[in-house]
């Protein structure tokens, strides 16, 4: 390879905080739900480089071949590669990537086809590296690149960027849940590779009301474990979509006598709680199913394939709140609200 940096590259990172940082010399850009990712390409060869300086060219044949057909020959861009599944981006779709078998690879990036989200240009399209230029001079690099070897790729996307807080409020109010978070980078500063000088991250808190469908009880003791969430469709199904375990202590005996005074087949009438797993016994996957009475407020930090990717935290109870308010579309519609950012 010819260019001016390796394949082996370390990109920068970011440094996880509770608050942006302020002031003229950040910029700020959405986090998105993807695979970090170093796009290479001299010539005739593009090669995909993760984080961890891992090849994932062969898990996305598609994009090596978009961006083997760019008008510039040789550049080298920081960015992440997402798949789009019913206008929302699906981490669950991108996950479905990683399989051994280039056949079936290959089925998955015809069907849905996976996109690059460009938010720095590290080598330029005359193969000169910018890396020692201040952030704020290869955005400008990196809006022209794409304006004009880009121009008609619709799968190469420009991840837009501002050096305003109010705009930053406004994806926030705007996105909501589908924007995983924001990061702030120092727009004076060189290209920070491998460390996390400069560059800050803050996730978004993201809550939803979900009924409680069902509920464990706890390995030790006749008292509730974990509350199983479920959430309506719009035909009226309750789906299980996760479950929430973080119940103070001094709760769970008085929780316990409630709950139990609830139980009642079926719980959820769509998706329920699957059965043992290797990481589960037959007691701790054992569950009791509820009528669809109570309503829990809970925070989350990613939804996607119908489910919580992780479990959740126990916020408060809602009283407030009629069941049948608790639907999937509160947390479906903030995923696809993302893509409104890249249009």
């Amino acid at each position: 390879m010819t260019l001016p940096i390796k394949r082996t590259y370390p990109p920068m990172e970011a440094k996880l905080v509770d608050e942006l940082p302020t002031g003229d010399e950040w910029q700020y850009e959405p986090k998105w739900d993807g695979f970090r990712c170093l796009a290479f390409r001299d010539g005739d060869r593009v090669e995909l480089m993760s984080k961890a300086g891992k090849p994932l060219g062969r898990y996305f044949p598609d994009v090596v071949e978009m961006l083997g057909a760019l008008k510039a020959s040789r550049f080298v861009l920081d960015g992440e590669i997402v798949v789009v599944a019913d206008g929302a981006i699906s981490f669950d779709d991108l996950l479905l990537r990683i399989h051994p078998a280039a056949s079936r690879v290959a089925l998955l990036a015809k069907e849905s086809p996976a996109s690059f989200i460009a938010f720095d240009l590290l080598v330029d399209a005359r193969g000169r590296s910018l890396v020692a230029l201040p952030l704020e001079e290869r955005r400008v690099a990196l809006e022209k690149f794409v304006a004009s070897a880009a121009k008609g790729v619709k799968r190469l996307k420009l991840s837009p960027a501002t050096t305003s807080m109010a705009t930053v409020k406004k994806w926030f109010r705007s996105v909501g849940g589908g924007l995983d978070g924001v990061v702030a980078k120092r727009a004076d500063m060189p290209y920070q590779s491998g460390n996390r000088h400069g560059m800050e991250k803050m996730k978004q808190m993201r809550t939803a009301e979900c009924v409680v469908g069902g509920f464990r009880y706890a390995s030790k003791g006749k008292v509730v474990g974990s509350l199983l969430l479920g959430l309506y469709d719009a035909g009226g199904l309750l789906h299980h979509v996760g479950f929430t375990s973080n119940i103070p202590a001094e709760e769970k005996k008085p929780l316990t006598a409630k709950l139990e005074k609830l139980v009642k087949a079926p719980g959820f009438t769509g998706q329920a709680p699957g059965g043992p797993s290797r990481w589960s016994t037959a007691r701790s996957a054992e569950w009791q199913p509820l009528a669809p009475k109570l309503v829990v407020e809970v925070q989350y930090d990613h939804f996607s394939g119908g489910r919580f990717r992780h479990g959740t935290s126990f916020l408060r109870w809602r009283p407030d709140k009629a069941p049948a308010q608790c639907t999937i579309e509160q947390v479906e519609s903030e995923n696809r609200s993302a893509m409104k950012l890249l249009r």
